[in-house]
Order: C-alpha cells, then structure tokens, then sequence
C-alpha cells in the first residue's frame, strides 16, 4: 500500500485554493478534492504493517493550532519548476507534529522518504518545461486570497492508489490531537 501521513484541509479551504486553477498545457492540477498537507510521505507499506504503524501514530501527543496560509510557490526554486505550492506558515507547532510523526514511524520500523520539512499544500504538477513559465505569474504576482486560519485538530493516514487519471486518496484512519 502507496501511505502518506497529512492534515486534511476542510472543504471551505480546498475550494479557495480550487480556484487559482487555470486551463493550461502541460499542467495537471491537483483535484480540489484531494488538496492536503503532507506531514511525511511513506512510500509503500505492507499490510501487514498497517496495525503497528496505526500504534505508532495514536501515541502521538499534540495541542491543537491554528495556520496562516503565506504565498504560492514551486519546486525547484530556479530552473524549471516541476511543483505549483501554496505554503503555509513554518509554525513551531506544525514542525513538531511533522518531527513527533517521521520519529514515530521510525520507532515502528517504518522506511519513509528523507526529505526536510516544508510545509505546503501541492496545487499542480508541471509535466512541461514551458508550463513553468506560464505558472510564474502566480508566483511574481500571487492573487490576494482570502484564505481562514486553518485549525489543526487532527492528522490522517491516507492511501495513494495510482491511476491512469491520476493519484486517488483515500482516508485509513483519523488521529486526533491528545496533550495526555
């Protein structure tokens, strides 16, 4: 099983968010639906597995927090940019939740992507060189969006099946912040 370990967005948000796509070649943007951030990327896990993972994540303490949505932005930062994002603030609450969740999957023995922390919500994928240069636009001249505070009250593991139209996720279990 394809896992990944997110925040889930509320829809209010995702549509918000929904609305800066654009029609454009070379372009394949994230549903609306499936907007998201991601706390840590597992890659393929066994089923086996899924029982001591989901005992790994329910031991994770966290208060609730609020966060503040910056800018838009892409991967790579020069060259051509491969990831449209719109960032969200480096709050301390949120680096420690993503640092409480890798060292819980470490604790279980659980391999994961080994990439640093930085906190986004992907919009679109560029497939096209000239693409990027059309995004941007976005990025020098980002539209003022009116975007609430995103409250921060649980995270989720989800399933990434792969399809031929694109990632399909789905939700495996919700985890819900504990301070005990």
């Amino acid at each position: 099983m394809r896992l990944f370990i997110a925040i889930e967005l509320p829809e209010e948000i995702r549509q918000i968010l929904a609305g800066l796509q654009r029609d454009m070649a070379g372009v394949r943007w994230v549903p609306w639906e499936q907007l998201h951030l991601t706390l840590l990327f597992l890659g393929e896990v066994g089923e086996g597995e899924l029982e001591m993972l989901y005992g790994g994540l329910k031991k994770i303490r966290f208060a609730p927090f609020s966060l503040n949505f910056t800018r838009p932005g892409c991967f790579p930062r020069s060259g051509n940019p491969r990831v449209l994002w719109f960032g969200v603030d480096g709050q301390p609450a949120l680096e420690r939740l993503a640092s409480r969740v890798k060292a819980a999957m470490a604790a279980c023995g659980i391999s994961f992507e080994e990439r640093p922390f930085h906190p986004h919500i992907t919009l679109a994928r560029i497939r096209q060189p000239e693409a990027g240069a059309l995004l941007k636009g976005y990025i020098d001249h980002p539209v003022a969006l009116q975007i609430p505070a995103l409250a921060v009250r649980e995270f989720v593991l989800f399933q990434s099946r792969l399809t031929q139209q694109g990632a399909v996720h789905l939700s495996l279990k919700v985890f819900p912040c504990a301070t005990h």
